[in-house]
């Protein structure tokens, strides 16, 4: 993890959600799920976890439980997928961060899903979801 700054903001694409975590990541991933590649309409979803404590959001997110107790949340302005509750911790796209280079993963989940032209991290892999 790089970065020696203890605040990270971001937001959708037109400004209507916001947020800002005032604390340093528990940790940062990327996920190859059919979940996140289809709510995000990519290969693969980089992420960061904050704890929910740490984060500030602004706007009025919509919600969508993919899962229970997973509460992916985007902006009802423009469609982008920002954030996600997941009991006392808060996920963050890492694309929806206002700086770019700050964060970079440590692992990588549901590999059994990554597309083939796509080369492996030189990180942890987890065939599937990752170990807690």
């Amino acid at each position: 993890m790089q970065g020696n700054s203890k605040r990270f903001s971001g937001g959708c694409a037109c400004g209507a959600v916001r947020f800002r975590a005032r604390a340093e990541p528990l940790r940062v991933g990327l996920c190859h799920c059919l979940t996140c590649r289809r709510a995000h309409g990519a290969a693969f979803n980089p992420f960061v976890v904050f704890d929910a404590a740490a984060v500030e959001v602004t706007g009025s997110p919509r919600s969508w439980f993919s899962s229970p107790g997973y509460d992916r949340q985007f902006c009802d302005a423009c469609g982008s997928r920002v954030i996600a509750l997941n009991g006392d911790e808060v996920e963050i796209s890492i694309g929806s961060l206002d700086e770019i280079g700050l964060l970079e993963p440590q692992y990588e989940s549901w590999i059994v899903r990554r597309e083939p032209w796509l080369s492996a991290l030189d990180k942890p892999q987890h065939a599937h979801k990752r170990a807690p």
